[in-house]
């Protein structure tokens, strides 16, 4: 059996290895399963072992994974929420963030590079901060609700500044393609909201418990259709799996609760039981180990991007803190925005791809964010405190101070 044979068994072995690691861990530290799956792939992958190459079938699977990342990230957004004051600050912050990533690129990589790190440096990992959040009970309380908004900033403006200043097209014809579809995804959106849902709804629950699983099936064409669309406009195909996660929760925003998290269950099955961790494991399979090794200069930027991302993203975070958020909330606020790994894997495969950033630079990027998963949602936790208690009592205080 050759490597890229052998990932068709090994991939999915690796993918039940990771939860059981994770598990056994978690008495003495909460580390998100995300990192074992990383750990896993460099492990079997070309770099130690050698066991799993990476094939063309593991290839597509891991693109569909990580459109399902960023389409679950859309879909637990809850725009109204955002609205106002917590996306102008989160906004900013970005905007903030992205001028010193690209201030620090210029002493690395002049030229379109710097902006590649910019970029990259400017992310926030939304989707794989959205399990940790829902398995502390966080999602509904300010402190998860000032996360998202600033994780929702941090993967949506990344991925706009990526279809314009990346493209291949010329700045001003990329704005204009750009343009043609967040129109054409407003039409969407306003579409599913003006649309009566009920005999949509009333399908989708007769075929809950049926082999037709229209539910399921109208998900996978949504998040099909949105990314075609991006594809056929040369745009980052995440920007269409985003969108259709903000759409399905319009969608389903009217839909009886039992029904809508019966069908969410299904979908979170798809995507992390399934998709999402191949897409891990593959980052960590086709992590160029060799290129980071072999350049010194390589080595010493793993740590300068930990830290760039910590103090840009960090800082810049500040600004969406809410009022009376104490020292220790501010601290986990900042760690957790730092938080970074699929844009930063996805905008260096575009820098390097594209002649724009050196291959040790992007290893180096890739490690800062591999870091990040490891070490900075686990230091915030720590110092948030996962107590229900806490997450129980926020929950009651008013969405206004934010």
């Amino acid at each position: 059996m050759n490597p890229s044979e052998a990932g068709l068994v090994l991939v999915p072995l690796m993918a039940v290895l990771a939860p059981l690691m994770a598990k056994g861990v978690r008495p003495v530290l909460r580390v998100p399963v995300i990192v074992f799956e990383l750990v896993l792939g460099i492990l079997i992958g070309p770099a130690l072992l050698g066991w799993v190459d990476a094939g063309e079938v593991l290839e597509k699977l891991s693109e569909f994974g990580l459109a399902m990342l960023f389409f679950m990230a859309g879909s637990e957004i809850d725009f109204r929420r955002l609205v106002g004051k917590p996306l102008v600050r989160a906004s900013l912050g970005w905007v903030l963030s992205v001028v010193l990533g690209i201030g620090l690129g210029f002493f690395f990589a002049p030229g379109e590079g710097m902006v590649v790190i910019g970029i990259a440096l400017s992310s926030t990992a939304l989707g794989t901060l959205m399990p940790i959040l829902r398995d502390a009970g966080e999602l509904n309380t300010p402190f998860g609700r000032t996360v998202t908004a600033i994780g929702a900033v941090g993967e949506f403006l990344p991925l706009i500044a990526i279809s314009i200043f990346l493209s291949t097209r010329t700045t001003w014809l990329a704005t204009v393609v750009l343009l043609t579809f967040v129109v054409l995804a407003a039409a969407v959106v306003f579409f599913a909201q003006r649309t009566p849902h009920g005999r949509l709804h009333a399908f989708l629950r007769a075929t809950l418990h049926t082999s037709d699983q229209f539910g399921i099936r109208f998900v996978l064409l949504l998040i099909a259709s949105l990314v075609a669309l991006s594809v056929v406009l040369d745009l980052d195909m995440l920007l269409g799996a985003f969108v259709a996660g903000a759409v399905w929760r319009i969608i389903m925003a009217r839909a009886p609760k039992e029904d809508a998290e019966e069908i969410e269950s299904k979908i979170e099955a798809i995507a992390f039981g399934f998709l999402v961790p191949i897409f891990f494991l593959y980052t960590g399979i086709t992590y160029d180990l060799d290129a980071l090794l072999s350049s010194p200069q390589a080595l010493v930027l793993v740590p300068v991007f930990l830290v760039a991302l910590l103090l840009f993203r960090g800082v810049a975070a500040q600004l969406s803190a809410p009022a009376g958020t104490s020292g220790r909330e501010r601290s986990a606020l900042a760690l957790l925005s730092a938080t970074g790994l699929p844009i930063i894997v996805a905008v260096t495969a575009i820098g390097v791809e594209e002649g724009m950033l050196d291959s040790g630079i992007a290893a180096a990027l890739v490690g800062a964010g591999m870091l990040s998963v490891l070490l900075y949602p686990l230091i915030a936790m720590s110092l948030r405190g996962e107590t229900a208690a806490l997450a129980e009592a926020e929950k009651n205080q008013p969405v206004s101070e934010l």
